[in-house]
């Protein structure tokens, strides 16, 4: 006669706590891809250690050139130009954030600290007019429509800021973008020969600035490498001679 099948013993898994970060990294150098040799860890230590500091150089020398350049609408010096960069267009009107950057200018004009806005952004396709709206935006804020000067090809900030002193022979502005961005901008700028100062428009901390915080992280790097490089923008072309004209126009009245 067969014997009845036992039910399988259960025995509790004994839950065995992890230990904190500090007391588990002594095992953690202990993996095969830790040197054995102190020889071999010290120059992987030293590895480490210069690549956190290499890492950390652009950011450092955005704020090295830019921090002393932030302003306020209140107080930023008096110039001819101010310069609105690029945020997106969201059904064919700016974004939110663009739309931010374009209330300080028109803020800027009409306290009498700027004479023309200069909008830079991209115009890479018909169907996206990113400057065209942003002049449809400032109009409506006030600005005149003949002291709005359109850049079509502000592809990036760099090319932006060359493309102000080579294209439209801007020698000074003011910068007007989100706090986060600000710095760059200014950094920029100053590399491509245009003397700057900037207006950090503040925003609530919602995702969008948290996403372009971390991305101004990572964005220092190419700006360094453009400020040291200097390479050309994606289109340059002849120059124009709008904020020229709009200046002298200014000065006519």
């Amino acid at each position: 006669m067969p014997l009845p099948k036992l039910s399988r013993l259960r025995v509790p898994r004994l839950r065995v706590p992890r230990l904190p970060w500090p007391a588990r990294l002594p095992r953690l150098l202990r993996r095969p891809w830790w040197p054995r040799t102190r020889r071999g860890q010290r120059r992987a230590v030293q590895t480490v250690m210069l690549g956190c500091v290499l890492a950390l150089m652009p950011v450092t020398w955005m704020h090295a050139v830019a921090d002393s350049r932030i302003r306020t609408v209140a107080d930023v010096p008096a110039g001819d130009v101010a310069m609105v960069f690029g945020a997106g267009l969201r059904s064919g009107r700016p974004t939110p954030y663009l739309a931010h950057r374009l209330d300080a200018a028109a803020e800027l004009y009409s306290a009498g600290k700027v004479k023309v806005v200069l909008v830079t952004g991209d115009n890479s396709r018909v169907e996206y007019d990113e400057p065209g709206a942003m002049r449809t935006y400032l109009v409506g804020r006030g600005v005149p429509d003949e002291r709005i000067v359109s850049d079509y090809a502000g592809f990036d900030s760099w090319d932006s800021c060359v493309r102000a002193r080579k294209i439209f022979g801007v020698e000074r502005a003011v910068l007007v973008t989100q706090g986060f961005h600000v710095r760059r901008a200014v950094a920029l700028c100053q590399a491509a020969g245009v003397e700057s100062y900037g207006v950090g428009v503040t925003e609530r901390r919602d995702a969008t600035w948290y996403y372009g915080g971390i991305r101004e992280v990572f964005a220092s790097g190419k700006a360094a490498a453009e400020a040291l490089l200097r390479p050309d923008p994606m289109f340059l072309g002849p120059t124009e001679t709008g904020v020229t004209e709009a200046l002298a126009a200014g000065r006519a009245r």
